[in-house]
Formats: structure tokens, C-alpha cells, sequence
């Protein structure tokens, strides 16, 4: 009796696919995306220099606007590929977006204000992207269930 209740108490690890966790990457890399920027509107001055057209060095225009909403996309379109690419588009998709992201991301820390926050953001961004290109590079190939040759390994 105590073997049979300790068997139906014990916590099991359950795989999670590796879509699965490749769109709950993206999805915490966006929250924070959108955060990091949402938070930093408290920082003295930039609510004052939103209001005079600027954000940056960046003036507020269409054009702005329009690239602010494409970077942000970026994260937002992934989670929805992750789950729905075939596996070896997938697996490209996720490795060139992320490894692209990398130096965008570390734009943030230019102009040298508030270097513990962006530096903060920045680092838990980049560890989202380094396990979704982990999570990417490291994809397991199995046989392809029409073949039994080894050889003819495909991306599940």
C-alpha cells in the first residue's frame, strides 16, 4: 500500500515538445520586450520628450511608428510560427530570427542611462533567446516512421 501511494504522489517530469517550448520562450522574450520599454516610460524626462515628438534620438513619425510596431511583431509572429512551421523550416526560422535579435536587443543599452535597468532587461532577453536557440539547434532527429533505415533521419 505505502509503494502504490508513493508511485501516485511522486511529481513526474512530462516532456514538453519542443514547439511548445520554443512559443513559451518567445511569448516570456515579448512580455519582457513590451515591458522593458512600457517601464522605462517612469524614467524622469521621457513622458516630457513623447509629448515634444521624440523618443530617443528618434523623432515620432509615421515611419517610426510603423518600425516600433514591425520590432514588436517580430516576437509576436514566432510564437505563432513555432507552433505551426514545419519542423525543419521551424527549426531555421527559429534559429535566424533569434541569432538576429541578439544585437538588436543590445541596442537598448545605448545612450548609457539606467544601465542596471536595460542591462537587467537585456540579459533576461537574452536568456530567453539563448534557450530558444538552444531549444532549436539541439531538436532531435528521429527515424521517419515510413523508413527503417537510421540514416533517413528527418526532424520531428
Amino acid at each position: 500500500m505505502t509503494t502504490q501511494r508513493t508511485e501516485l504522489t511522486r511529481a513526474r517530469d512530462h516532456v514538453v515538445p519542443i514547439r511548445v517550448r520554443l512559443a513559451a520562450a518567445w511569448t516570456s522574450f515579448m512580455v519582457l520586450y513590451v515591458y522593458v520599454d512600457l517601464l522605462g516610460l517612469y524614467k524622469p524626462g521621457v513622458i516630457e520628450d513623447i509629448l515634444d515628438g521624440k523618443v530617443f534620438t528618434f523623432e515620432i513619425t509615421q515611419t517610426f511608428a510603423v518600425t516600433a510596431l514591425a520590432a514588436t511583431s517580430i516576437p509576436a509572429l514566432m510564437i505563432l510560427l513555432s507552433t505551426t512551421l514545419p519542423a525543419r523550416a521551424n527549426r531555421a526560422t527559429n534559429l535566424v530570427v533569434a541569432t538576429l535579435l541578439i544585437p538588436y536587443m543590445a541596442f537598448n543599452l545605448a545612450g548609457g542611462e539606467w544601465l542596471a535597468y536595460y542591462g537587467l532587461g537585456l540579459a533576461v532577453e537574452l536568456i530567453c533567446l539563448g534557450c530558444i536557440l538552444h531549444s532549436a539547434w539541439t531538436w532531435r532527429r528521429t527515424p521517419s516512421a515510413s523508413t527503417s533505415d537510421p540514416a533517413a533521419l528527418v526532424l520531428r
